[in-house]
């Protein structure tokens, strides 16, 4: 019997798309392929109570190491040594540099080698040490979008074709609600009748700084998604509004109510909320840059990353415009379907089965 770990070590506090991702491929493909034997790979205090649909099905493993820690590396190879997989799928950019075996690793962007605000000098030993050299010797390699390829490819010095793109999807759930549900969430979280919702983290490439300047002059209430303290922290005014992470079935709804979803990241590998946010109904303004080029193209708008005027511009013709509204609603919620996790899932076992001399 075949027996393949899957990477979920970084699946810890609130989600973010590469734990998304992890967790989409631990759920879909074990049915696609009943005769092998799968298995997680958690962190040490497992995977977080709250993750609904999202939760494993599957058996889990803990890691005596947390996710990119000091000890991380002989920890992964202990458990992979102990556990004899037939292959082992990397998830992220952590990679086993102690353990020889069979490998196929998904490395989403090239943002810690690109970007100087987020360079470091252990980041930069480590990719050089460890992600570089055992990316060479794996068996495979996935990226998540045509921009990442050509990134990786630079920075890691791989030839572009050793790089199978395979996009992440959106779940199903992330639809159009009924107004009813939009009214009633309003109420719930103190929102006004129509807002600008801006998505992100205080993380300088998520850029929501670029709004700062012209948030209290939107013609509708701006409203920051992007962790506990993001307001003070970005240095907003104490008058925008902010909200704690929301529960999926929240998101969706935070999207649709928006007059426009805010997506100003200069770097994604691929920009997955500003594709869930299509997939809901909700009229996308994201960053001319990186991934968003081939996510949103053209069934959003896209603007400058750098030009706050250009966003206020946006955002106006949005609030002003339900013509444009309406044909970006419709041509957001046509892209998104394009882009599926169960495709994902089988796309990868494929890739899988390449790996192993399957297919």
């Amino acid at each position: 019997m075949v027996k393949v770990v899957i990477d979920l070590r970084m699946v810890r506090g609130p989600l973010h798309g590469i734990a998304r991702y992890a967790l989409e491929l631990a759920r879909r493909i074990p049915p696609l392929e009943p005769g092998w034997q799968f298995v997680g790979l958690t962190g040490p205090d497992g995977v977080p109570d709250d993750l609904g649909d999202l939760a494993p099905r599957i058996p889990l493993i803990r890691c005596s190491a947390e996710f990119l820690s000091p000890l991380e590396q002989p920890a992964l190879a202990g458990c992979l040594l102990t556990q004899r997989p037939d292959l082992f799928h990397a998830t992220s950019f952590s990679l086993p540099a102690l353990w020889p075996g069979p490998l196929v690793a998904t490395i989403h962007d090239a943002n810690h080698l690109a970007l100087a605000e987020s360079r470091s000098r252990t980041r930069t030993a480590y990719y050089r040490l460890v992600v570089r050299p055992r990316a060479k010797r794996a068996r495979a390699l996935i990226t998540v979008s045509e921009f990442s390829r050509g990134e990786l490819s630079k920075h890691l010095d791989l030839a572009p074709e050793r790089l199978q793109v395979i996009a992440n999807g959106v779940d199903t759930s992330f639809r159009v609600p009924p107004a009813s549900e939009l009214d009633d969430f309003r109420a719930r979280r103190g929102l006004p009748a129509r807002y600008f919702a801006a998505i992100g983290s205080t993380k300088p490439h998520k850029n929501l700084a670029v709004l700062r300047s012209i948030a209290t002059s939107l013609p509708a209430p701006l409203v920051l998604l992007a962790g506990r303290g993001a307001r003070r922290s970005l240095g907003f005014d104490e008058s925008i509004a902010e909200l704690s992470p929301l529960p999926d079935a929240d998101l969706v709804r935070f999207y649709a109510a928006a007059v426009a979803v805010l997506v100003p990241s200069f770097y994604e590998g691929f920009g997955l909320p500003a594709l869930e946010a299509m997939a809901c109904g909700g009229p996308v303004i994201a960053a001319d840059a990186g991934a968003h080029r081939e996510i949103v193209g053209s069934a959003g708008l896209l603007v400058s990353p750098h030009d706050p005027a250009a966003w206020k511009e946006a955002c106006q013709r949005l609030f002003r415009d339900p013509e444009l509204v309406t044909n970006l609603t419709h041509a957001g919620i046509a892209r998104a379907a394009r882009f599926s996790w169960d495709d994902c899932a089988q796309r990868t076992l494929q890739v899988y089965r390449r790996a192993l001399g399957l297919s």
